[in-house]
């Protein structure tokens, strides 16, 4: 049986979900969620995710949202991106980093650059957000001194995680040369079997609504 993922392509967080289910080998197909027409606010969404997020996995009558929950599940269900059983905990110490530090800057960093007219924007705001973005790069940039993935020696879905926004193409203060560590962490995770651009791997790109 196909397992369903809601989703769409400018979502990082999102995508983690969706790279997790591609890398785990798990049948899986992206179910097109139309965020910039206001379909997760709508009765029939909330009925779906009474969260009103994306992503959203459905496996039968199972129905699960919040990405990290999504990727336990996937290490669950396939045996792999887990790591070895005593980094359990560790792996879940850098999930709940990305969720609090850097997914949470990062996504809305770059939804207040680029999807937002610019007469909208709050700079002060943004400033803000992008200050603690930096702060979490630089915690883990300096943790991957030395290291090839965050936590052991292969990657887990906490790498899976930290890295959700940080392939997207658009500008919000994030450029990956500057931050060494990260560069190389990033060329192994786009270099490993399986792996696709968020654009590629969901429907849905800014090039879409031009």
């Amino acid at each position: 049986m196909t397992v369903q993922l809601h989703c769409f392509g400018e979502s990082g967080n999102a995508y983690k979900a969706a790279l997790t289910l591609e890398l785990a080998g798990i049948n899986w197909a992206p179910v097109f969620v139309d965020f910039f027409s206001g379909q997760m606010r709508s009765d029939a969404y909330r009925e779906l995710n009474i969260m009103a997020e994306a992503p959203v996995l459905i496996d039968g009558d199972f129905k699960l949202s919040q990405s990290g929950a999504i990727q336990q599940w996937a290490v669950d269900q396939s045996g792999r991106l887990g790591g070895v059983p005593e980094d359990k905990y560790e792996v879940l110490r850098w999930i709940l980093f990305d969720n609090h530090k850097m997914s949470s800057q990062a996504g809305i960093t770059r939804f207040l650059l680029n999807f937002l007219p610019e007469d909208k924007r709050p700079h002060e705001a943004i400033k803000f957000v992008q200050n603690r973005m930096i702060g979490a790069l630089k915690t883990i940039n300096t943790h991957l001194e030395g290291r090839t993935w965050l936590v052991g020696k292969d990657m887990t879905i906490a790498d899976i995680a930290n890295c959700g926004y940080l392939f997207y193409p658009e500008p919000y203060g994030f450029v990956r040369t500057d931050w060494p560590n990260i560069d190389e962490w990033l060329k192994q995770i786009e270099t490993t079997p399986g792996w696709k651009h968020p654009y590629d791997l969901m429907p849905g790109n800014p090039s879409d609504r031009v």
